[in-house]
């Protein structure tokens, strides 16, 4: 009998800091109760985690057994490669408009219509590649709003490592990152090749330094979803399991 899958419902808002319509996928587990305080999960790259990760399915499967915390998941879908990278990349346009519609604007927007968590650590920020990046650019941003980070094959520049070497409250933060022990070639969206594996593994020496709570993992794969989506179950386990 297949596992049945609440419906991923989508709405649009209108925002300040961004000046223009954000579509949200928003998906609840089956046995969402308005009384009960959830964990929230936001992903970057909204379509794909919902499209390629399967992430409803792994959190619908988990929240049934019982392994995992009460979550909700809202994805951010990108509209197209430029917009994302306006959006995800620290040099792109709307980089700062974009973590700030995060904090300023989404979470007071979901915490009117969910029962959310209010601690920082009841909200969690996942993304793969630039989605990744932003997620955790936004964390070290507001960490009291934004407690965990999931990041999958981040794109990581002396920004990134900039920002890390800087932030004072490594204890505010719980970081799960993983990196592909081929991702040596990665071609990004403005045709260059860069090295992802050794970079990252340049920021996890930092991160561990500055004394970040970090789970660290390299896989054997490159800089695909055929890679990041089986790991993903195992992920979520991981960071919302039932204290």
């Amino acid at each position: 009998m297949a596992q049945k899958v609440a419906p991923i419902k989508e709405e649009t808002f209108f925002s300040e800091e961004l000046g223009e319509e954000v579509s949200l996928l928003m998906y609840l587990p089956t046995s969402f109760s308005p009384l009960s305080h959830h964990h929230l999960l936001i992903a970057q790259d909204g379509g794909d985690y919902f499209k390629l990760g399967r992430i409803a399915r792994f959190v619908e499967e988990l929240t049934e057994e019982q392994t995992i915390e009460d979550l909700i998941v809202v994805g951010i879908p990108y509209k197209d490669i430029q917009d994302r990278r306006r959006k995800y990349h620290p040099d792109g346009s709307q980089f700062n408009s974009y973590i700030r519609f995060l904090a300023h604007e989404l979470i007071p927007f979901l915490e009117e219509r969910f029962p959310l968590l209010p601690l920082g650590r009841g909200r969690a920020l996942i993304g793969d590649s630039l989605a990744a990046t932003v997620s955790l650019m936004a964390a070290l941003h507001y960490p009291h709003t934004f407690g965990k980070v999931i990041m999958q094959s981040p794109y990581v520049d002396g920004k990134v490592l900039e920002a890390i070497d800087a932030f004072s409250q490594p204890s505010l933060l719980s970081i799960y990152h993983q990196i592909g022990k081929q991702e040596t070639a990665v071609k990004t969206t403005d045709g260059k090749i860069k090295d992802f594996y050794t970079i990252n593994q340049k920021l996890h020496e930092q991160m561990v330094h500055k004394g970040f709570e970090c789970i660290y993992e390299e896989f054997d794969g490159d800089h695909r979803w055929t890679y990041w989506q089986p790991l993903l179950k195992d992920i979520l386990k991981k960071m919302f399991a039932i204290s």
